[in-house]
């Protein structure tokens, strides 16, 4: 199979965490969420473990309780951060920051809710081997999910503040104990599809070969 070059690079260079424009007012159809799911558990797994879980929340006080946790765990740090961007001037960050706070203060009102999640939990303290394989058995996943809801007219954002409060999202949500939470996405349709590459270092400045040096 050939694929289209151009059209694949678009999709990866330009997928971008949508806050600000993410669509508050349509629904999104289960089956398009399904859809992107089922191409989201193509992704490889460490050792074939398939330990990928999802939970979509649709229900409005649902949501709205897990945007109360997200705000709880999200103030302090984005207020701070957003003041330091603020007087470094960098526009970009500042734009980052902006965003954020406006996802915090609308997250419930964002028609879907994706929490990723792993079957089993890692010992405490993790060894890293572990920590790697497991958060390297579900983010490729969710990043899959996100590239499928973009080509469908979705935006999404990976977003992890909700995890300070973990065990009281599982009690909202009926987590059990041995399920682990791993990011909340925010999914909605988009306000316009015309998303552009990001600014980024060159390659070259941040590439080692063969040695770090």
């Amino acid at each position: 199979m050939e694929f289209d070059t151009n059209m694949t690079d678009e999709l990866l260079a330009t997928t971008r965490a949508v806050r600000k424009r993410l669509d508050l007012t349509r629904e999104v159809p289960r089956s398009l969420i399904n859809e992107c799911l089922e191409l989201a558990v193509q992704a490889p797994t460490g050792s074939n473990s398939q330990t990928w879980r999802w939970l979509v929340v649709e229900d409005a006080d649902k949501r709205k309780a897990l945007a109360d946790l997200y705000r709880k765990g999200a103030e302090g740090y984005l207020t701070e951060a957003g003041s330091q961007a603020e007087a470094m001037g960098n526009a970009q960050t500042k734009r980052v920051f902006s965003s954020a706070v406006y996802l915090m203060e609308h997250l419930h009102e964002v028609p879907v809710h994706l929490i990723p999640c792993v079957q089993g939990r890692p010992e405490d303290p993790a060894p890293l081997t572990m920590s790697a394989g497991l958060f390297g058995s579900i983010f490729p996943a969710v990043w899959s999910f996100q590239l499928a809801a973009r080509s469908r007219g979705l935006g999404s954002a990976l977003t992890t503040l909700h995890l300070l409060h973990e065990k009281e999202a599982a009690e909202i949500l009926g987590i059990p104990d041995d399920v682990l939470q791993v990011a909340l996405l925010p999914v909605a349709y988009t306000k316009g599809t015309d998303f552009k590459r990001a600014e980024r270092p060159p390659v070259a400045n941040i590439t080692h070969w063969n040695t770090w040096s």
